[in-house]
């Protein structure tokens, strides 16, 4: 099948205000067609370590494994077999975390997010662990497709606490999921077809954390790629007490 669409991409990470080192690491690969952003933590250098393994371990298992299914094209569970290979590429990463974190025991406990984005002919699959997000803007209305491995969510989502009171709760960036805090993690990802003038958006918690989802989707829809600096600023002019990432990727008809 002929690619209808061609997805381009462009992102930013940023220290932020406060912080002494930057644990996020984001990658932008066309010619691979994989986006991914990953938020790490750990003390002791951990964060930087599981993020940058993350991404590295993961484009190494898509890599490997992606001509298979590629060829698989008239198979009625494509999309899933595309879910699964997501699903097993983070959970390959965690199990190489995990394991780097036994060998040096300063680093026990580093782990990561992980959120990312791939596409074959004209569906995107997509692939998410921890709080950082994929947005998706479609003709003018922003969509949270993932939903946030957090504790304040999940009692949002049980109605413990509203949304404002999750806003300034105290252990707002308690993340209940991780990749690399053990050897294997419940994954959640999906598939979807999409359309001409889409605009994908995969940020860390440092930049929703500070920039509302209407802010974002105003900012890029007007400004599209030349958002993603006054993103950061935004975020950096509000307080900046974390690293702040941000991808940007726009569907175009071929």
């Amino acid at each position: 099948m002929q690619r209808r669409f061609v997805l381009t991409g462009q992102g930013q990470s940023d220290i932020g205000s406060v912080r002494p080192t930057n644990q996020d690491s984001f990658l932008i690969n066309e010619a691979n067609d994989l986006f991914i952003v990953a938020d790490g933590m750990g003390g002791h250098a951990g964060g930087e370590i599981a993020s940058s393994l993350c991404i590295s371990k993961v484009c190494s298992y898509i890599d490997q494994h992606k001509e298979s299914i590629m060829k698989k094209e008239t198979d009625p569970h494509h999309d899933a077999l595309w879910r699964t290979l997501l699903s097993e590429s983070i959970n390959h990463a965690s199990a190489k975390i995990y394991e780097y974190s036994l060998e040096n025991p300063s680093l026990r406990g580093m782990g990561t997010t992980a959120t990312l984005l791939t596409y074959h002919n004209d569906v995107i699959h997509w692939g998410h662990v921890g709080d950082s997000r994929l947005y998706l803007i479609r003709e003018g209305f922003q969509y949270q497709l993932t939903n946030d491995h957090s504790l304040v969510n999940e009692q949002v989502r049980a109605g413990i606490i509203t949304e404002e009171e999750a806003a300034s709760h105290h252990l707002k960036n308690v993340i209940t999921r991780s990749v690399g805090y053990q050897e294997e993690e419940d994954v959640d990802t999906a598939s979807f077809k999409m359309e001409n003038d889409d605009l994908f958006v995969l940020c860390s918690d440092g930049l929703y954390g500070k920039v509302s989802d209407s802010e974002i989707s105003s900012m890029i829809q007007k400004e599209r790629f030349g958002a993603i600096p006054n993103l950061i600023n935004l975020a950096n002019q509000r307080g900046g007490e974390d690293n702040i990432t941000v991808i940007v990727i726009q569907v175009e008809a071929k």
